[in-house]
């Protein structure tokens, strides 16, 4: 297992570097000067200088990505342009809190998913099938945005159940916390429940057509044991994969949800970024946003190879 990791990291550290080359890359087709803009209105020449040498706009665009590379190699991501505070800390302030909302999230997701995917799988053609396809269509085709709006307006506003906006870590009131962080994790679980409905479907239908299904029901099997110790077992290679990368791609997707309820993470941060146009910040939050889908790929590997040991077979030839 040690040695399949090794490959596994060896294989990820291009894969790193490309990706920190192509938005390093991007960053720069932004419109506009940054230096000009970081001035102020006045774009005093003496700021616009002391600026530009800060950010190593001043230099080729090879060496500005170098300079950046040494100071992640060493752990520094630079310098916030706008508050003057290390990206590194302010990333690790505001990550914490994306990271509770993505896992509260994706517990909704595969409480909802998995379970609506097996039913539908196993009622095929029926009324559940049905509902539940059409659940999963319209976890897919809902933005985030509008479901958040119209539960902030029914839950908060109308009912007053719920706090429209704001954050409260678990540390300090944990079920406050879990008031602040339902809507948000719903509404971001929502459409990953969708897919994970859909996936586990097709790879339930496929495991209830093959032969040791048939083999277990010819046995004198209960149902229940062969769908949940038979077939859902062998679903759970295929799903694999699906539920890693989708729980990095919550992260990502956490940035308008988090916009829309008010919250203090890294979708906080982006904004700030964006609109500050504070261009090691904007890098910081992408790169190490890609770092953990890339991560992601990397625990969906090792549990490929925990579940199935024929894959680190496979990977040495």
């Amino acid at each position: 297992m040690f040695a399949f990791l090794l490959r596994r990291l060896a294989s990820l550290l291009p894969t790193l570097v490309l990706v920190s080359m192509l938005i390093f890359g991007l960053q720069q087709l932004l419109p506009g000067d940054p230096a000009k803009i970081l001035a102020g209105e006045d774009q005093d020449p003496t700021v616009v200088a002391y600026l530009r040498a800060k950010l190593h706009l001043d230099e080729p665009l090879p060496m500005r990505y170098a300079h950046w590379v040494g100071g992640v190699l060493h752990g520094d991501l630079g310098e916030s342009v706008r508050t003057q505070q290390p990206v590194l800390e302010l990333i690790s302030q505001k990550l914490p809190v994306t990271v509770e909302l993505a896992l509260l999230a994706f517990a909704i997701a595969l409480a909802i998913g998995i379970p609506a995917g097996i039913v539908s799988a196993v009622g095929r053609g029926t009324a559940w099938d049905y509902g539940a396809n059409l659940f999963a269509l319209w976890g897919l085709s809902t933005p985030n945005f509008w479901l958040g709006i119209l539960m902030i307006l029914l839950f908060s506003v109308q009912l007053g159940w719920l706090p429209a906006s704001g954050y409260v870590s678990p540390f300090e009131d944990f079920w406050q916390s879990m008031r602040t962080t339902i809507m948000p994790a719903f509404v971001l679980g929502n459409a990953i429940a969708g897919v994970l409905m859909r996936h586990t479907r097709g790879a339930m239908l496929q495991a209830l057509s093959s032969d040791y299904v048939r083999t277990a029901r010819a046995k004198g099997l209960n149902e229940r044991t062969v769908i949940m110790r038979h077939a859902f077992r062998n679903t759970l290679i295929p799903l694999t994969t699906i539920i890693v990368v989708d729980f990095a791609a919550i992260i990502g997707g956490a940035i308008i949800t988090e916009h829309v309820f008010g919250w203090v993470g890294m979708g906080t941060l982006f904004n700030k970024a964006i609109n500050g146009f504070d261009l090691n910040l904007l890098m910081g939050v992408f790169f190490i946003t890609a770092t953990l889908s890339v991560l992601a790929n990397l625990v969906a590997d090792l549990l490929y190879s925990a579940l199935d040991p024929r894959i680190r077979v496979v990977s040495k030839s």
